[in-house]
């Protein structure tokens, strides 16, 4: 008689599915707050000095309300209007792009406490609109994982809130997983570095984190999104969070952001079969941060730095 392969009968494991720029226009809110109705998300990221962010914030009390899922702040420290004035830190009323901020950081030439001041001025009015605290705390552009502000957000959060109550995405990896991605390796490898900072000062106070990050591509649309997700999805780590861009594509997103098209082809693919069967596959779940035991103090694995000059790290 033929043997037939055994059944995989492992439970299936939390992910993090968490998509970014809640709040940057309606087309992408409104998406975001469809894909958590359906089961697809299980965390979206908040852009607090976005104009839509009021205006929706509602709907997205409403949704969670009935569809559970975290809700966060994306610290927004580039290219968009801040809050308060970012005096010595904005220009012309804007806030730096990431070809700027970097240099800056790595010079470590920030302004800390207009920095701290922004911060404290969005977090208002997540808690404003909100009338909680956030379940965690990222950053536009990844721009939290940097050299003075990724003290300044540590800092804050102690002051704040409860001792481990918040979370913070760590977009620190180690080399083979960024390798055996294939996908945006410049990108991971510069984000993963700036991150072992960010990593380093989350454990030492005891602050909770995803271990595993994925989500990193170029936009190109070169590979098919299905594929790149699938490669997000393999080799996750324990505590695994990947980010998406979804959104419909409005004037209001056109008048304030680049990344327009690629938000529609995410959206396509999350909506579809395919996602429920890519995750299936791999055995994991969207899942809320609560739903991963607490993290323990983990050795990092060392990655040798990568060129810092890319301006863009999204």
């Amino acid at each position: 008689m033929n043997e037939q392969p055994a059944t995989d009968r492992r439970p299936p494991r939390p992910i993090i599915v968490c998509a970014d720029d809640y709040g940057i226009a309606p087309g992408v809110s409104e998406a975001i707050a469809g894909l958590i109705t359906a089961g697809r998300l299980s965390a979206t990221s908040c852009m607090t000095p976005l104009p839509d962010w009021k205006r929706r914030a509602g709907l997205l009390r409403e949704t969670v309300a009935a569809h559970p899922a975290d809700v966060g702040l994306h610290l927004t420290l580039t290219d968009h209007v801040p809050l308060t004035a970012a005096t010595g830190f904005a220009q012309a009323g804007r806030l730096p792009s990431m070809g700027r901020l970097l240099p800056l950081a790595l010079a470590r030439a920030l302004p800390r406490l207009a920095i701290r001041t922004e911060l404290r001025a969005q977090l208002d009015a997540f808690e404003d609109a909100w009338n909680a605290a956030p379940d965690y705390i990222d950053g536009h552009q990844h721009a939290h994982v940097l050299p003075g502000i990724r003290e300044v957000l540590v800092e804050e959060l102690l002051r704040r809130y409860p001792a481990g109550s918040v979370w913070v995405r760590d977009c620190c990896e180690p080399l083979t997983r960024c390798v055996h991605r294939r996908t945006a390796l410049p990108k991971a490898l510069l984000i993963s570095t700036l991150g072992v900072g960010l990593h380093r000062l989350l454990r030492r106070h005891g602050l909770p984190a995803n271990d595993g990050f994925s989500g990193l591509h170029d936009f190109s649309g070169r590979i098919p999104f299905r594929t790149l997700m699938q490669s997000f999805l393999a080799g996750s780590g324990p505590r695994p969070l990947v980010h998406v861009h979804p959104g419909r594509v409005d004037d209001e997103l056109r008048a304030c952001d680049v990344l327009t098209t690629p938000r529609e082809t995410e959206l396509a693919y999350l909506t579809s079969p395919a996602f429920a069967e890519d995750l299936a596959a791999v055995g994991l779940y969207p899942a809320r941060f609560a739903d991963f035991p607490r993290p323990a103090p983990a050795a990092i694995s060392q990655i040798s730095p990568p060129d810092a000059s890319s301006g863009s790290i999204r």
